[in-house]
């Protein structure tokens, strides 16, 4: 281009610029995407190899990978952003095996016309949830698909971690006579995305539980080691978790209805707009299954932790062939508590 000298490249317009094809085009505007946002924020010593790969050093101990694609609809949302949320989602995938979480890959999948403001919005948070957590962003990739082909921002976080020696924990584990912990309440997620698509007000804020939780499994497994599954209940909530555990495991699950935390904010919009909280997605909770001797020691270790203050047992696995869960109501009734049907919220993570 007439005027630029040699090695020159033209600093990005944040501000008033978007997203065109000539970003995914493998050329200059390419790698002045590339350079100028995504290589600054997330700068580290892996990263700056610059390659189409990270070589990275050998851990000690067995490999845990996990893969999860973010299509959050708003991109925005009270308590955080689709790209908080690609971190600490497979962040947390990583750690309910126990592991610690070391890289994060990332992918990104843009449609034309999106305002590079908010593209730079969204990577700054990545970046910042990626520092808080310890887990650098060490390599990735970026595509530009056409107006109208796509919704904004499509993010795909890969996750590898590390497994000690000695730890087993996994969702095929439980065992009758074992109990059931809950992290904190339940439904703040979904219940703060839905608000925000919808433009609702309910009086008070809803808030998503949007967080990393490898820090809080890292005190749960040193103080107790005993713990059979651990596993973050995201799309389809509590009930469909427990639902997957009990199959895994071949077991029946009981749950009581008043032992589970359910903040009233998040009651009420739940009642306004006819849903079930068991179902609605959490991003920074977890349940665990524990044998009964361990359990109140655990609890202890939860609550002694910023992101388990309001741990709860809510209930204990039975021996049950074909494997239902079910939930003692309020009212000294029961019922089963059954996968979900359809998706209640969709476009929620």
């Amino acid at each position: 281009m007439s005027g630029i000298r040699p090695g020159y490249v033209r600093p990005l317009d944040i501000r008033n610029g978007r997203v065109d094809m000539s970003h995914g085009s493998g050329g200059r505007a390419m790698a002045q995407l590339v350079e100028q946002l995504f290589a600054a924020a997330f700068a580290n010593e892996w990263l700056a190899q610059r390659n189409d790969q990270a070589l990275l050093p050998r851990p000690e101990g067995r490999i845990v990978i996990s893969t999860d694609c973010h299509v959050v609809s708003p991109l925005f949302f009270p308590g955080g952003d689709i790209g908080c949320l690609s971190v600490h989602g497979t962040i947390n995938d990583v750690a309910m095996s126990g592991a610690q979480p070391l890289w994060l890959a990332a992918g990104f999948i843009l449609e034309e016309g999106f305002p590079l403001a908010d593209l730079q919005r969204i990577v700054d948070s990545m970046a910042r949830a990626a520092r808080e957590a310890g887990v650098p962003i060490v390599t990735g990739d970026t595509k530009v698909v056409e107006a109208g082909k796509g919704d904004g921002v499509f993010i795909a976080t890969t996750g590898v971690g590390v497994v000690p020696a000695g730890l087993q924990i996994s969702g095929d584990r439980a065992r009758a006579g074992d109990r059931i912990i809950v992290s904190g309440s339940v439904g703040d997620h979904g219940m703060a995305v839905m608000s925000q698509r919808e433009s609702l007000a309910f009086g008070t804020d809803l808030v998503s539980d949007t967080a990393a939780l490898h820090g809080l499994v890292a005190a749960m497994v040193a103080a107790v080691p005993e713990v059979r599954a651990l596993r973050d209940p995201t799309r389809g909530g509590l009930a469909t978790t427990l639902n997957e555990l009990a199959a895994q495991s071949g077991v029946g699950m009981t749950i009581d209805e008043t032992a589970v935390p359910v903040q009233r904010q998040v009651a009420a919009a739940c009642e306004f707009l006819g849903l079930d909280p068991l179902y609605v997605a959490n991003e920074g909770k977890l349940v665990a299954i524990v044998p009964a001797a361990q359990a109140e020691r655990l609890l202890e270790v939860m609550r002694g932790h910023p992101l388990g203050r309001q741990a709860a047992l809510i209930g204990e696995v039975i021996e049950d062939a074909h494997r239902f869960v079910q939930m003692r109501t309020r009212f000294g009734g029961r019922r089963i508590v059954d996968w979900l049907a359809g998706d209640q919220l969709p476009r929620i993570c």
